[in-house]
Parts: C-alpha cells; structure tokens; sequence
C-alpha cells in the first residue's frame, strides 16, 4: 500500500494573480503558506484486474476512459499502467469547496501516489507542473497555479508567475520567532458555506482576457498588496501584515459580487471589533474559512465560537506532497 498525504494551504497576499489571463500579460506574485491539514491518497494493487476507486462516489470500471473522476481519468492517462488494476482511496481532514485549495492537494497526491506505485522518482516543481497540466490545460478548469505549487512545495512560500508560464519559487526570508507569531495569530474559523469557486473565477478570468480595466487594475492592486505583505513580514512588521489583510479583503470583495454576503459581512466586522487587525475569506471568495491576524486571540476566539464559527487551528507544513508509507 501506498499513502500520499498532501497539505492544504492559505494565502497571504496576492491572490487572484496566478491565473494565466493575468500573470501572461502583467506577471503575477502571492504568497501562500502549506498548513497540517492534508488530503491524503491511497494506492493498493487489488486481487482482480481493473479500476476500484473510493472517494465520495465508488466507481468499478475496466478501462481508464470510463473513469468518471476527470482528474483521476487524466492522472492515469500520464502512465502505461498496461491493463489497469489499481484501487485509488481519497480522504481529506477538511471538506472540498472550502477555499484551502483541496483540488490542487488531491492532484499533486494522486500523481505523487502514481508515481511511487511506477516507481519513478518527481521533483516538486515537476509534480506541480504536472498538476497544473491536468488541471488547467486537459480539463480547462479556470484556476491559477498556486494550489499545486504550494502543495508541492510546502513552506511559506513566495510565487512569482513570470509571462512565459514558469514559475520561481522562493521561501519567505522570516527568522523563526517572527514565523512562530505568524502562526500563533492566524485564526482560521470555517462559515458553515461550502461553495464552487468556479464561478467568481470564470468570471475574473473572462473580465480579464476581455480586458476589463477594473478587473485589471483590482489585480495590480492585489499584487502590489502582496509585495507589501513580503515586505512587512520580512521585516517582523506583524501589524502592518493584519492591516494588509484588511486592504486585501477590502479590494478583493470589489471583483466579484459574489465573493462574499450579508451573513459574511457581519461576522468579519464582528472579527474587527473584537480582537482582530484585519483578515479575509480564503479562496476564491463566497464561503469557506473566515481568517484573521489577531491582536487579541482569546477575545477573537471567544467571539467567533459565541457566533457558532468553529474554528480549525493548525501549523505551517514544510514537507510538501510526501509519500507517509
């Protein structure tokens, strides 16, 4: 048995500006961070020929064409599994569509488990390059490049999305105390509202191939906010990061009317009026996790947990997509 496990992750800055109808014109640059909650795959060599797969369907076919998962269709596509007999298990501590970007963990463990089970040896830039190549280019889902980077990579992580389609991949210059603050004050509370992100991204990705000027300077914006938010963490400024948070949410709730509502409004401004500096929905916006840099944790915490927002606590990852057996 093979077991791949693959981090979620947050971003902190510069969001929205990995997706190639941006970063092919203008060149894009966040910051993510893998956290301790993963998606984890299973791969087994069962009794009897065939594909067995177990996520939140069963599926029992012969051929790889008739697998449903797009995703797990593709993946087995990239290798010569012959006559296929493979069973396939997914798991994941938190559920999809909850903005922590499980579509690029699920792709970059699947193909890390492929891999193992062909015995062939894939470095992480390779793996994220693969990921985004099923993803973006087979499926032609409407999605940036930092959900398969991140998981690949693991880390705090800055990314910048050069005009030719590579990316560079560089850590975050932080000492330990600063980062052990970092994410001792991130709270992560989940709103209760799972959603597609396909929409708001479709939406952002159409507005920018037509070249929509609003859209476009929101992500200029955007990615000079996450330029900033490097800055300010490299130099421990803390508080000016939190404040940054709230700048961001601030201008990334203008790109799309859904990306957030009524309910989330009120629990963010609730948030701000009791203990923390500033935050924003993780993802691509309309539910999901609330998360705020906090100045005062145990009045946030209290607050949030009287609203009925459960939080998640977690730490950052540096080990990337791995296989654990």
């Amino acid at each position: 048995m093979i077991i791949v496990r693959s981090p979620l992750r947050i971003t902190l800055g510069g969001g929205g500006t990995d997706l190639r109808s941006y970063y092919g014109e203008h060149e894009g640059f966040l910051i993510a961070a893998a956290i301790d909650r993963y998606v984890y795959v299973t791969v087994i060599k069962p009794f009897t020929p065939g594909i067995y797969l177990k996520y939140s369907k069963i599926e029992h076919v012969d051929t790889i064409d008739e697998v449903e998962h797009p995703i797990v269709r593709e993946s087995l596509k990239q290798f010569d599994f012959g006559v296929p007999q493979i069973e396939i298990t997914t798991l994941a501590d938190i559920p999809a569509g909850t903005g922590l970007g499980s579509s690029g963990s699920f792709t970059t463990a699947l193909l890390r488990a492929l891999h193992a089970q062909t015995r062939s040896i894939v470095h992480p830039r390779e793996l994220a390059e693969q990921a985004c190549h099923i993803e973006i280019d087979k499926l032609g889902e409407p999605i940036g490049k930092q959900d398969q980077y991140i998981a690949a990579f693991g880390g705090v992580t800055c990314f910048t999305f050069h005009k030719d389609g590579s990316v560079a991949a560089v850590p975050l210059a932080i000492d330990d105390e600063i980062r052990y603050a970092l994410e001792d004050n991130l709270l992560l509370f989940f709103t209760g509202f799972s959603r597609s992100a396909s929409a708001i991204l479709k939406d952002q990705d159409r507005r920018t191939k037509g070249h929509d000027s609003s859209m476009i300077d929101n992500l200029h914006y955007v990615k000079d906010l996450g330029l900033r938010s490097k800055t300010a963490l490299e130099k421990g400024d803390l508080a000016g990061f939190g404040k940054l948070m709230h700048e961001h949410w601030e201008h990334k709730r203008k790109r799309s009317g859904g990306m957030s509502n009524p309910q989330i409004d009120t629990w963010y401004n609730l948030a701000l009026d009791n203990g923390a500096i500033g935050g924003k929905l993780i993802g691509a916006g309309g539910g999901g996790f609330l998360m705020f840099y906090a100045e005062d944790k145990v009045r946030l915490r209290h607050t949030m947990h009287m609203a009925k927002l459960p939080e998640v606590r977690f730490h950052f990852d540096f080990e990337g997509t791995k296989v654990v057996v």
